[in-house]
């Protein structure tokens, strides 16, 4: 597959905007120097503890904020060299479907306006027929009653709610949708439909996503790749079998031995990290997790890892990468 979007370097600090007298908050780095691809029909899935830079990631890719470094390369293009005119039309290309089904949609439009926002904005409806039409099979796709498009956003359930918004990101036929945390307000029986359906529409449209979430299981269902962030930084990236069956990465080790397992006599070693999260406003010198890590060394205070390839596909940033295989027990009874 080919490269859709290339990820220079890109880096975000947010500083303190208050006019209070007295001294200000510290900048906090929320994105540091991230570099990846995304490769064109394809899932990426970016895991990491709340307060990681996840969804500031997923804001930077679409330009909804504005890098403080680096480079967001769609296509080829530069989008920090675009002008709003060409920004604009790339809209089209580039969508995203919110963590909270309550709040993305307004309370006072009827479905049909909202699904249709992103049409009428770029002229792709004639006719109100075909404008409705066009919403009908939408609500279809998305597994909806088309004789819904009538009604308002306080009449369905959050499920409900989130498979109109998928409908309103699809719209538009876009090449690339960022998916920020979509299951984690629903049921857990809903979130099997909701990322089922994500997966039908990604096979049926060939669009490549982000997929921003908590819950590992999820990931390992929908996900091709995924990327693993601590304090602003990729730690780990490979394929989900690379990943799941022997992360490199402790921090990665720690977040799957987390993870709840399926089998209720099947038991993993769990494995406790000390300490807290530091600030993004004082991320520790060298490695930012080596405060946590159980295997920290001088070299980590001294030297900041890159991120470096150590098998095909498969890319760390830690000075004792090694694969580290997750072993099951079975539970004695």
């Amino acid at each position: 597959m080919s490269v859709l979007i290339d990820i220079q370097g890109l880096g975000k600090t947010f500083s303190d905007p208050s006019l209070r007298l007295g001294p200000r908050r510290p900048p906090v780095r929320a994105v540091d120097q991230v570099s990846f691809q995304i490769l064109r029909g394809e899932a990426l899935a970016i895991v990491g503890e709340s307060g990681c830079g996840k969804s500031t990631l997923g804001r930077l890719l679409l330009q909804l904020i504005e890098p403080s470094e680096g480079k967001v390369i769609f296509e080829g293009k530069d989008l920090n060299k675009t002008t709003k005119s060409e920004m604009r039309q790339l809209r089209r290309k580039m969508q995203m479907v919110f963590q909270d089904p309550f709040g993305s949609l307004s309370p006072r439009r009827k479905v049909v306006d909202i699904i249709a926002e992103p049409m009428d904005s770029f002229g792709l409806t004639k006719s109100r027929k075909e404008r409705r039409e066009k919403v009908a099979e939408l609500l279809t796709l998305v597994g909806l009653p088309s004789s819904y498009m009538d009604r308002k956003p306080r009449q369905f359930s959050g499920g409900q709610r989130q498979r109109i918004g998928i409908a309103r990101a699809i719209s538009v036929d876009p090449m690339f949708i960022v998916a920020d945390e979509p299951v984690s307000a629903l049921d857990v029986s809903i979130q099997a439909q909701i990322i089922n359906l994500m997966q039908d529409l990604q096979e049926k449209k060939g669009f490549s996503f982000l997929f921003i979430a908590h819950d590992l299981a999820v990931v390992r269902h929908i996900a091709d790749r995924v990327a693993v962030m601590y304090l602003g930084r990729i730690v780990e990236m490979g394929t989900k079998e690379q990943i799941y069956a022997a992360p490199h990465h402790p921090y990665t080790e720690a977040l799957l031995s987390a993870a709840p397992q399926p089998d209720p006599t099947a038991t993993r070693d769990r494995i406790i990290l000390k300490g807290d999260v530091p600030s993004p406003s004082n991320v520790p010198s060298g490695c930012a997790f080596r405060t946590r890590c159980p295997l920290a060394a001088d070299i980590c205070r001294d030297e900041r890892p890159s991120l470096r390839e150590v098998e095909p596909h498969r890319t760390v940033a830690c000075h004792f990468a090694a694969p580290r295989p997750i072993s099951h027990r079975r539970a004695v009874a």
